[in-house]
């Protein structure tokens, strides 16, 4: 692999998580629900568009800046299962169970939508 994707990559992961922390706070900041729409707003959306990724780009490089650089950077596992967690913690089983089962079956709708749709580019 050469230092141009290596730098491709750090690039495009800067922007994908400048990308999440503003959709996060934008989403945040006109909702004050009791779940994490953020985080779950920034991810649904990111598995929609690896999966327009996935069934358009062919090309491995190109699939990695995006997928891995862009992308990687812009969905955030580890902050739904820390928001998911927190919930439980404060007595809000209903809405952890909420939060995973919303995020699971919205995030594969949203990439499988995205792939079939990336299969027409």
């Amino acid at each position: 692999m050469s230092w141009v994707i290596w730098i491709g990559v750090a690039l495009l992961g800067g922007c994908g998580a400048l990308a999440r922390f503003g959709l996060t706070l934008l989403v945040a900041g006109r909702l004050h629900p009791r779940l994490p729409l953020g985080t779950l707003a920034v991810n649904v959306s990111g598995a929609f568009l690896l999966g327009l990724l996935a069934g358009a780009v062919h090309d491995g490089d190109a699939r990695l800046l995006l997928g891995v650089g862009l992308l990687g950077s812009y969905t955030t596992f580890s902050a739904w299962m820390l928001e998911t967690q927190r919930l439980e913690e404060a007595g809000r089983r209903r809405s952890a169970v909420v939060n995973v089962v919303l995020s699971v079956f919205l995030g594969l709708g949203a990439v499988a939508l995205g792939r079939t749709l990336g299969t027409y580019f």
